[in-house]
């Protein structure tokens, strides 16, 4: 039977009414489907990783592998936490992405408020400098980097000139400082500020209101979607960085939470109980922090206009 033989056979069953109604609920069903087959397939690699953290060291390398343990192994959270010394490490990476959310939201949304609204000389070209830094890798700029940040005058031991000491290399503000600031905040806090209703800040001006004020007083607030978006991005990409931290921390007082679930790895043997164990910690503060701004965090992504 050809597929226009169908379609008669059940436009005169169902009627054209019932015909319609049922295949336009038909798309919606499929879409829910993909959707929800793209869900697990996502959620598959974190429910292995907390079912492996609460297995004994036996039943994690057992083929066919399984995927409730046998027995509860809640110690493996307990012996990670003291193996790592994640209280530390734990410190260290909230204050390496704290400060580099706080210094990101504040520059980054007066460069791209200023990029938007302002009309100062080179403005477009100095935005088209900006986005071209994005096409540059940033393992380009680890050397040059760790130069300017160990002859950094005046601090580590060294004098006016950079020289006798170690600088800003393995301490805190050198591991923050050149992630307070980026193209794509900047990028991202434009677009939005561009979206921003110009009469606001026309009719602030008639009252006399300068350019400072209407920006802290009138505009940041309005920027809320996206100031909540940009802290997310640049949260978890501090809290997740692994390569600069790898380069500039030389000790363990400096060392970050992904430096420290190297401590479980060696040139022979990865202990993948505590491994596990140690990921399973580090991932929770990001799923809170998402989930508590995900509505700010869609709003943000929908009205700056990014899409991919």
């Amino acid at each position: 039977m050809s597929i226009s033989a169908i379609d008669r056979t059940l436009r005169s069953r169902w009627g054209s009414t019932e015909y319609r109604r049922r295949f336009r609920i038909l798309p919606r069903v499929l879409l829910y489907v993909l959707l929800a087959a793209c869900s697990i397939l996502m959620i598959v690699p974190f429910l292995w990783m907390v079912s492996t953290s609460l297995k004994p060291d036996y039943q994690i390398y057992e083929f066919p592998p399984s995927w409730i343990p046998r027995e509860f192994n809640w110690n493996n959270y307990v012996s990670a936490w003291r193996r790592a010394n994640f209280s530390r490490y734990t410190l260290n990476t909230l204050y390496y992405a704290g400060f580099s959310t706080l210094g990101q939201l504040i520059l980054c949304s007066m460069a791209g408020y200023a990029f938007a609204r302002l009309n100062f000389p080179g403005r477009n070209v100095l935005f088209i400098v900006v986005l071209a830094t994005m096409m540059i890798p940033f393992h380009m700029l680890l050397i040059p980097l760790f130069v300017i940040l160990r002859f950094w005058p005046l601090v580590g031991g060294n004098d006016l000139l950079g020289l006798g000491g170690t600088g800003l290399v393995d301490t805190l503000a050198g591991l923050t400082l050149p992630n307070m600031v980026g193209a794509f905040g900047m990028f991202l806090m434009r677009q939005f500020s561009k979206a921003l209703p110009s009469e606001l800040a026309d009719a602030a001006r008639i009252d006399g209101c300068n350019e400072t004020n209407i920006f802290w007083r009138i505009m940041l607030p309005l920027m809320k979607p996206a100031l909540v978006t940009l802290g997310i991005f640049t949260f978890q990409e501090a809290w997740n960085d692994f390569t600069w931290p790898l380069i500039v921390t030389l000790t363990e007082r400096t060392r970050t939470l992904q430096l420290g679930l190297q401590t479980f790895r060696n040139e022979h043997y990865t202990e993948w109980g505590l491994l596990m164990a140690g990921t399973t910690i580090t991932i929770l503060p990001l799923l809170l922090i998402f989930i508590a701004g995900q509505r700010y965090f869609i709003q943000g992504i929908a009205l700056s206009g990014l899409k991919g």
